[in-house]
């Protein structure tokens, strides 16, 4: 795959050359400091002298090498690594090179500054990867897995984003696009070279390969429900009547003491929001006010509050004291547990003797952990692993779904069109759209605002 930059991108300095940081500016044991473009090569040997042997631009390609980093006036910045690896077979498709440092941002920005004396500019947010897909590196939705992959908060969305940076979901969408090209092609062939002996257009012929495709991005688009609340994670509101256990559930779940917890109902009188992981979800918990009936103005807007989360949320973790007796603020945590997409029944204080039960309930206790594993295992099984996709091979942003969305939607159009009889052409229109909704997908073909939105999203350095 081979994409050749726009004129606007020539203009704005593609092939000059850039440095960044790639490590961030924390104090760490090493700090990576990465360089890309046509004069890559020749900048690291101003900056970088091996302890031994030949320059940089003379060695092979991934040998790391030990040296001495110097500033533009010859001083010594640090004792070194660095490494070449030469275009096209580089991450961004040019020359490139990268110094390790030790790890202080003090000498991390001296080595950047003594680079950009040398001859290089500061790398903008995003413009090592977004040189990797120009130069046909990568495909927008490798690119869109980088810094998913960066920002992911479960081991699972990692897999995923690092089985599309694997090129799962071009792969799985090149045949469909493939296959609607030659489609095209060959309806063009015939009408652009009459006298040639081509094998004459039929239009119903090709019926098959457009049910295949369309039964392909279905499954495709299915993924990103999934794939949504997994990267995204889950909104989730913990319900229940003042001094219920809800702030106590939220510190267990977390691991720390972030809500306040004490014997005095009405605590809490604002919405808390933390994330965690349980059953392997990514979980947006929200601890909320006490559901009761008050005449304080500031816990009544907390309440308040605290039903529009649960009206909200795709799930809630209703919980009931289960050593007191159930009131009617209890029922009406229920009824409003009841109404959302999803909820779960958790019996609080589970390490006291129980005073009612209830079928499906989870008996937590927050103050020994007892439960916490039940309760991960009722998240799981409202929001199971489907184990027929293929790691990577699920969307999971709104971008995607868009593309797979509108390329089915015409290629269900074409269908309708052959079924009834249209002409061939009026069919191939259908069947062009769907390659242009493919093409953005993937980058085959896209608008620049699209590539400045996604890139806009990214790290300085990456």
């Amino acid at each position: 795959m081979s994409h050749t930059p726009s004129n606007a991108a020539r203009e704005g300095g593609v092939f000059d050359t850039i440095a960044a940081i790639a490590t961030g500016q924390v104090l760490s044991a090493i700090g990576i400091v990465r360089i890309s473009g046509p004069d890559a090569l020749p900048i690291l040997d101003r900056v970088f002298a091996p302890l031994g042997g030949a320059p940089m631009s003379r060695r092979a390609d991934r040998q790391l090498v030990l040296g001495r980093l110097a500033a533009s006036d010859g001083a010594v910045l640090d004792i070194c690594l660095a490494t070449v690896s030469r275009g096209p077979n580089s991450y961004t498709g040019e020359d490139t090179a990268e110094l390790q440092c030790h790890g202080s941002p003090v000498v991390l920005r001296a080595a950047l500054d003594s680079l950009f004396a040398a001859g290089a500019r500061q790398a903008k947010a995003g413009e090592f990867t977004r040189r990797a897909f120009l130069n046909g590196r990568m495909d927008l939705t490798q690119a869109e897995a980088v810094i998913d992959l960066i920002d992911a908060e479960t081991p699972r969305v990692a897999q995923i984003a690092a089985g599309q940076l694997d090129g799962a979901i071009r792969r799985r969408t090149d045949g469909i696009y493939d296959a609607l090209t030659g489609i095209c092609s060959h309806y063009h062939a015939v009408i652009d070279y009459p006298d040639e002996d081509i094998e004459p257009f039929a239009l119903a012929g090709y019926a098959a390969v457009l049910e295949d495709a369309q039964t392909r991005l279905e499954r495709l688009l299915a993924t990103f429900q999934r794939g949504s609340v997994l990267k995204n994670g889950v909104p989730c509101a913990i319900l229940g009547r003042p001094n219920a256990g809800k702030s106590s559930l939220l510190n267990a779940i977390l691991g720390y003491d972030r809500a306040i917890v004490t014997d005095i109902p009405g605590t809490t009188r604002d919405t808390i929001e933390e994330k965690a992981v349980l059953g392997g979800t990514l979980l947006r918990l929200l601890d909320t006010a006490g559901l009761r009936e008050t005449d304080d103005p500031v816990e009544r807007e907390g309440v308040s509050r605290a039903r529009g989360a649960a009206a909200s949320a795709g799930l809630v973790l209703a919980v009931l004291d289960g050593s007191s007796p159930l009131t009617e603020e209890d029922e009406a945590v229920l009824a409003a547990a009841r109404s959302a997409p999803a909820h779960i029944l958790v019996q609080s204080k589970a390490d006291l003797p129980s005073a009612w039960t209830m079928e499906g309930a989870v008996p937590v206790s927050a103050r020994t952990g007892a439960g916490l594993e039940d309760l991960g295992r009722a998240v799981a099984a409202l929001f199971p692993e489907d184990a027929s996709v293929p790691v990577g091979e699920t969307l999971t942003n709104p971008r995607q779904a868009d593309a797979v969305a509108r390329a089915l939607d015409y290629i269900r159009a074409a269908r309708q069109a052959m079924e009834a009889g249209i002409t061939p052409d009026a069919v191939l229109t259908e069947v062009e759209g769907a390659l242009s909704a493919l093409g953005e997908l993937n980058g085959r073909t896209v608008r620049e605002d699209i590539t400045n939105g996604i890139f806009s999203r990214f790290c300085v350095g990456k």
